[in-house]
């Protein structure tokens, strides 16, 4: 497959690359990180970056803004993304042929070439993986794509502390720190908080609620994020903070936007994305997301929750 995938990039004179909605660092760092690859191994195509952008990762890149002309006889490259309707920015319709790259359970197989590898710790992972496959046929490695590519794997891998950390990511992210770039600067912009996110993590330590089961919960309702001034994505950041507690076997935050409740659902065994699925939802195992659109449905997913944490 990435021999395919390396074939129809050299087809194309236009690129244009694409990922999900919401974007974490592994949806930068794998889309910047191909797109900075090619730029580098083919510094006569049009390579281009898109969707809406998210500004606590600008430090790691910021995006293009094109016309719709611009997907005339392009192709479109979607990274860490499971389904269609988490692509951010619905003209990669408008493309000539669509690559699928990815690290989520197949269960939309969109698009005219397909690489999903569910074993991958991240897609950035999965970028890397293929510069190495390519690197005897035209592929070249940059500095800034290192640097990308190294972010993404980070943050996919909790700083490797998660189990989709494999020997083949420490080996991949040992290749990556030999390019000229800084660590210490990349982890300062990735892991710092403003200190209204510093004083909502004291709230969230201090308020979650947790059952006898392991199962654990939080609420943070829109006013509240009002109320310490900062935004939903911001409050995203704060979901990992639960994994530390003796325990836990699952937790969820619900976080209250404006037209909707983002679900974020995270395990330290149980598989929880099925119940992600069940709210129209996905993603991984032990890492999830879904959306619900009333408070009335909070009980039905912690008791989704609670049964899915029972049968382990």
């Amino acid at each position: 497959m990435k021999r395919e995938i390396l074939d129809m990039i050299k087809e194309y004179e236009t690129i244009i690359i694409h990922r999900h909605v919401r974007p974490d660092p592994d949806a930068y760092g794998s889309q910047g990180g191909l797109a900075e690859v090619l730029k580098a191994s083919f510094p006569d195509k049009n390579i281009y970056t898109v969707g809406r952008e998210e500004e606590t990762l600008n430090f790691m890149r910021r995006l293009d803004v094109i016309p719709d002309e611009t997907y005339n006889g392009a192709l479109v490259i979607i990274t860490d993304t499971a389904n269609q309707e988490r692509i951010c920015d619905e003209r990669y319709r408008l493309g000539d042929k669509v690559i699928k790259i990815d690290h989520h359970p197949n269960e939309d197989p969109y698009g005219d070439l397909l690489w999903v590898d569910t074993d991958a710790s991240s897609v950035s992972e999965m970028i890397y993986e293929f510069y190495l496959f390519g690197k005897d046929l035209g592929l070249k490695m940059s500095d800034e794509a290192a640097r990308l590519l190294y972010a993404g794997i980070v943050g996919d891998t909790g700083r490797f502390l998660y189990p989709s950390t494999t020997e083949k990511t420490f080996s991949y992210a040992g290749e990556l720190i030999h390019y000229n770039f800084s660590r210490n600067d990349l982890y300062d912009k990735m892991y710092e908080l403003s200190p209204n996110v510093v004083k909502l993590n004291g709230y969230v330590l201090l308020n979650f609620e947790m059952s006898n089961d392991g199962v654990a919960s939080m609420i943070l309702r829109k006013e509240l994020l009002q109320e310490y001034g900062i935004r939903a994505s911001e409050a995203s950041l704060l979901v990992s903070t639960l994994g530390n507690v003796a325990g836990i076997k699952a937790w969820v935050f619900f976080i209250e936007e404006e037209d909707q409740i983002r679900v974020r659902l995270r395990s330290k065994g149980p598989v929880i994305n099925g119940v992600a699925k069940k709210y129209k939802g996905g993603g991984h195992p032990l890492a999830a997301g879904a959306s619900i659109f009333s408070w009335d449905e909070m009980d039905d997913v912690i008791r989704d929750l609670k049964e899915v944490c029972a049968k382990q």
